[in-house]
């Protein structure tokens, strides 16, 4: 009998430390991981939290959905990393200790675009960089040093600096019918089964496949 692969190792691929599984992984609450996705590094993989996660102070939360893979380098800017720039200088002064903290109020009200949120099936490109509260959709292609600083549609494939939209992978029917089937929430066993359809099916293939409603 079909067997899935384990969701809780932390290395899925034996002999292979650079990959690493991001659920067992991550620790911080304001980060949450679908089971599956990867993170791909040869120097430290491990590290991603404090290496690929920058400026997460909080209250925002950085959002991964499930069977994501995310290539070397893919970073998460998140809020924290804004500045004021309704003044003449962008410097932080308050964070640097001495008296200058006395004025932590100049930093309140900062902009905040909230949760940075990435939905399932996701594909990173090696050096690609998130920006502060940016949506990205199931589905989605993130080419190699992409700046993502707008939302990805469900299914579409940007690249650049900022990263613009190059096209979709299906028409807007299909991408609602892959929407529908869902398959990333199918149970696990299912998924063992289905394995070949789920990588080179059609939609028509995954909707025969789809467990009854």
């Amino acid at each position: 009998m079909p067997v899935p692969a384990d969701p809780t190792v932390l290395h899925p691929l034996p002999g292979q430390p650079r990959v690493v599984l991001l659920k067992p992984l991550v620790t911080s609450p304001l980060i949450e991981v679908g089971e599956y996705s990867y993170y791909d590094d040869p120097d430290d993989a491990t590290a991603f939290e404090t290496r690929n996660v920058l400026y997460h102070y909080g209250p925002e939360r950085l959002v991964i959905g499930r069977f994501c893979a995310l290539g070397t380098g893919t970073r998460f800017i998140m809020n924290g990393a804004n500045h004021r720039m309704d003044g003449p200088s962008t410097f932080p002064f308050p964070t640097m200790g001495g008296s200058w903290s006395e004025h932590f109020d100049l930093l309140t009200g900062l902009p905040n675009r909230g949760d940075t949120v990435v939905g399932n099936d996701a594909w990173f490109g090696h050096g690609a960089t998130v920006l502060p509260g940016v949506r990205i959709g199931h589905g989605a292609i993130i080419g190699a040093g992409s700046v993502v600083t707008q939302d990805v549609p469900d299914y579409g494939i940007v690249g650049g600096n900022p990263a613009r939209l190059i096209r979709t992978r299906y028409n807007d029917e299909d991408v609602a019918r892959l929407l529908a089937v869902a398959w990333w929430d199918w149970p696990a066993d299912l998924i063992t089964e289905q394995v070949r359809t789920i990588m080179s099916g059609t939609v028509a293939d995954l909707e025969a496949a789809a467990p009854p409603r």
